[in-house]
């Protein structure tokens, strides 16, 4: 099994860090932009009119030389959780470097604000058991459900369904790349994974019975929500 992390970082006094579609956008486009080895440009990103706010352009670059493999993540109001391997020395910590000053700098700039933007240094955990490991990227595709109001860590779902559809319009996550859905597909690194989940319908399967057959004592080590 490749070294693979948990991580996560929220904002600080818990405030939000994604207040509408674009500071989501930007995000994402962080992910993609800093996780490169060479100086980011952030000058060759932008977005078009308001209107068209869903349609972010990247100029064309050189080919990145990847610091870190991003498994899956998802995107909540106030924090983010990333799921990555390292690719060079020290690459966690490098690109969160980049990630988080860069997002912050962004931040800041638009909401004409100063100060830290996150709570201290992230959060890690390596994921060293398998056992944890196979966890992992459903709960964190799952975190999203917190926006539904539904204790679903303890099984407290009333609606599958509902639960399920509302995973599938929630676009701030891998979970729809992992679905065959084109997404984000060029911020994560498939491959690994789909080992793992048999696929696309292998993958959209076993998350809806991880989900019903959740254990929170499972993956109550790797959580990092405490």
């Amino acid at each position: 099994m490749a070294e693979v992390y948990h991580l996560l970082n929220r904002g600080v006094d818990k405030r939000k860090i994604f207040l509408d579609e674009q500071d989501h956008f930007r995000f994402i486009h962080d992910l993609y932009e800093f996780n490169d080895e060479e100086w980011a440009n952030n000058g060759t990103y932008f977005f078009k009119k308001y209107k068209d706010i869903g349609h972010p352009y990247i100029q064309e670059r050189q080919p990145r030389k990847l610091i870190v493999d991003i498994h899956s993540f998802s995107l909540m109001p106030n924090h983010y959780h990333l799921m990555v391997s390292p690719r060079v020395e020290n690459g966690i910590s490098l690109f969160m470097k980049k990630l988080n000053g860069g997002y912050a700098k962004y931040f800041n700039e638009k909401y004409e604000r100063s100060g830290a933007l996150f709570q201290g240094k992230y959060k890690s955990v390596h994921i060293i058991a398998e056992s944890h490991f196979i966890h992992l990227p459903y709960y964190i595709h799952c975190n999203s459900l917190d926006l539904l109001g539904i204790n679903w860590r303890n099984r407290n779902i009333k609606n599958y369904k509902e639960a399920i559809k509302f995973l599938e319009l929630y676009r701030w996550s891998s979970h729809l790349d992992y679905l065959g859905k084109k997404n984000f597909p060029s911020v994560i690194s498939k491959n690994f994974l789909n080992e793992y989940f048999d696929g696309e319908i292998g993958y959209k399967n076993s998350i809806n019975n991880w989900l019903r057959n959740l254990d929170i004592e499972q993956v109550s080590s790797v959580a990092l929500e405490t």
